[in-house]
């Protein structure tokens, strides 16, 4: 069984907390409108449901659809690809990206 311990609020720490919560509420914003989405935003949701569609494996089927994008010469597809690769799995998408620089 664990102890956890909790130091008792001081008034000097109860007054950083409460400046601290009104900050915060002043930091918000609303970002659910579809209409003000961002090419990160689309490409977030669109690694996301590759995810949800490939699972642990999705990295590599990005990676392997941005390689096959490279052959047929379709360089905005690759760097699609590439990207959502790169969202999924950073070394990978760097291994992909030498590979593409090499040609090979």
């Amino acid at each position: 069984m664990s102890i956890r311990f909790s130091a008792p609020v001081t008034p000097a720490a109860r007054h950083r907390l409460v400046r601290a919560r009104r900050r915060a509420h002043l930091k918000a914003a609303n970002d659910n409108q579809p209409d003000c989405a961002n090419d990160g935003d689309q490409l977030l949701h669109a690694a996301l449901r590759h995810f949800a569609a490939h699972g642990l494996a999705a990295a590599q089927e990005a990676r392997k659809i941005a390689l096959a994008a490279e052959a047929e010469g379709d360089s905005a597809a690759f760097n699609w690809w590439r990207d959502i690769c790169q969202t999924l799995d950073r070394r990978l998408a760097a291994g992909l990206e030498r590979q593409a620089e090499t040609g090979s």
